[in-house]
């Protein structure tokens, strides 16, 4: 085998095996997620949350105000007591207000009260 193929061989099989190196190292840890932004509708009567990067939360579950500061573990961002209003609001399901956790699933947040049981989704702004 001449000089050339053989150094053309091993930057190939170099290559490879930094690939499979990188992909080993990419998928060993906790996924990363972002909560930090705003999530859900802006429009009057609709639920939306912004979070910040320290976990603080601030938004409205259509009809009241919420603010808390809630907790990141691994894929789960968990509110923590939750701050509101408590204003009468006539054909407004206000879900939100239940809200103990959440997970990022592509650009939408689902939300999940105590107990485990998907309530709502919100959709990145």
């Amino acid at each position: 085998m001449s000089r050339l193929r053989r150094s053309g061989l091993l930057v190939v099989a170099t290559l490879v095996a930094g690939v499979g190196i990188a992909t080993l190292t990419g998928c060993s840890g906790p996924a990363v997620t972002s909560f930090a932004g705003g999530w859900g509708q802006t429009g009057s009567g609709q639920p939306n949350l912004t979070i910040t990067d320290d976990g603080s939360f601030q938004g409205t579950d259509g009809c009241n105000r919420l603010t808390g500061k809630g907790s990141i573990s691994g894929d789960v961002f968990g509110f923590g007591p939750i701050a509101s209003t408590s204003m009468a609001c006539s054909d407004v399901d206000t879900w939100l207000s239940h809200a103990d956790t959440a997970k990022v699933d592509g650009s939408v947040l689902v939300v999940y009260e105590r107990g485990g049981a998907k309530i709502g989704t919100l959709p990145k702004q």
